[in-house]
């Protein structure tokens, strides 16, 4: 059970606060509510430019990452499709610091040609390291096109193409700022040696004087059913042939999200697993394989990936994945198989939990997912998930026409 405290600043601001006086340290996290998603689609790549941007110097601080290394704190961040997250973890009694260089680089970045140059050549030589110069590198390319038509998911964070980073313009990066990078788009949670008194004094202090913005309204196009299986094969130089499935899921805030994420489970996760025991160790039809879910804010994915052994085709190899997935339809899975997952999940769980950089995380995520509360019954929705509702899910969820299907096949070298 995670305890917190919540307030809102005057201009909109969340914040969230997790006492912890066992451990000398405290976290900072502070999400804003702006993804990949909510990009234009000639204009992607954006957020993750961002997430570089913020390092790049503020009004007053022209180096973010000094200061906090001088008070014996570390920092990071990441973007995915539906946020932006940067957190520190610093000695509790430097925790002022944070709080400081935070709300600096919210109150106002450092614009200038210079900055957005350095950090455009970083991101442009990141797209093309990662997706164009890596075996399979453009797999999310290729895998998120084919599965989403009308939502921005379509797209992953890093942008489309190196294109859309290349012009981004200085007036295009003030005006994502100002239009996403305000204190009532975004969240503070800080967890660890604190007091919640002490918290809110520094809130008020550090951010209360930041003006909110017009925060926009977000209206994306919802993903409709395609009603087939949308297919591409990829013949390129590629080490193994590889495929790569994805069905259609609910969003993270679905009953049924929980049972998918125990499907996944159910074929691959540790060597009991159905996909490991079964094609890989028995039947030695793959070098390779993997399930798991996406995990995103809105209708996502559930993701079979894996890399035939040698001397099997690629449409053996998919043939067997198949016919797994129709035995699952088949028959319900033993609840004493359902439990032992159950067990797992939950023990991750807790373990998410130990320490105060993962707390102050999971409570902001929380929060933007729609009420940090969600933090202390995720057990319990695991534990609610039946037989019943799983073998359901599995026969509305593991169809062909609900899913995309992406193959690698290695080109022959002459």
């Amino acid at each position: 059970m995670i305890k917190f405290e919540r307030f809102e600043l005057e201009n909109g601001l969340r914040v969230l606060v997790h006492e912890d006086d066992s451990t000398p340290m405290a976290a900072i996290n502070i999400v804003y509510d702006v993804g990949s998603k909510d990009e234009d689609p000639e204009k992607t790549g954006f957020a993750h430019l961002f997430e570089h941007l913020m390092f790049g110097g503020s009004e007053n601080v022209p180096d973010f990452d000094g200061p906090l290394q001088l008070a014996g704190g570390d920092s990071n961040a990441f973007t995915n499709n539906d946020m932006t997250s940067f957190y520190d973890i610093v000695p509790a009694e430097n925790i002022e610091t944070a709080f400081w260089l935070e709300s600096d680089r919210m109150m106002r970045l450092n614009f200038s040609e210079k900055s957005l140059d350095v950090q455009r050549k970083v991101v442009v030589e990141e797209f093309k390291e990662t997706c164009l110069n890596q075996p399979y590198g453009d797999v999310w390319h290729h895998l998120m096109k084919l599965s989403y038509h009308q939502h921005p998911y379509q797209w992953p964070t890093i942008g489309k193409e190196p294109k859309h980073i290349e012009e981004a313009k200085l007036e295009d990066v003030r005006d994502f700022f100002y239009k996403y990078y305000r204190p009532n788009n975004a969240i503070l949670s800080v967890a660890g040696n604190v007091t919640v008194q002490s918290v809110r004094e520094l809130a008020e202090k550090w951010f209360g004087n930041i003006p909110k913005g017009n925060r926009p309204p977000r209206a994306l196009p919802q993903e409709l059913p395609h009603g087939k299986m949308d297919k591409m094969i990829q013949e390129k130089e590629v080490p193994l042939d590889a495929l790569f499935i994805a069905f259609h899921m609910p969003e993270r805030n679905h009953p049924d999200y929980f049972a998918v994420d125990l499907l996944s489970d159910v074929l691959s996760n540790g060597r009991s697993a159905r996909f490991y025991r079964r094609l890989l160790k028995e039947q030695k039809l793959f070098n390779q394989i993997d399930a798991y879910i996406t995990g995103h804010f809105e209708p996502g994915l559930l993701i079979i990936e894996g890399k035939p052994a040698e001397g099997v085709s690629i449409e053996t190899a998919e043939e067997a994945i198949w016919k797994e997935l129709e035995e699952l339809k088949r028959k319900p899975i033993a609840e004493t198989e359902l439990q032992k997952l159950k067990n797992k999940i939950e023990s991750t769980l807790v373990f998410s939990e130990m320490n105060a950089l993962t707390k102050a995380m999971n409570l902001a995520y929380f929060e933007l997912l729609g009420n940090a509360e969600m933090i202390n019954d995720q057990a319990d929705h695991y534990r609610n998930v039946t037989t019943k509702h799983l073998h359901e899910v599995a026969n509305r969820i593991l169809v062909r026409e609900n899913c995309a299907e992406l193959f690698y096949k290695a080109k022959t070298v002459e």
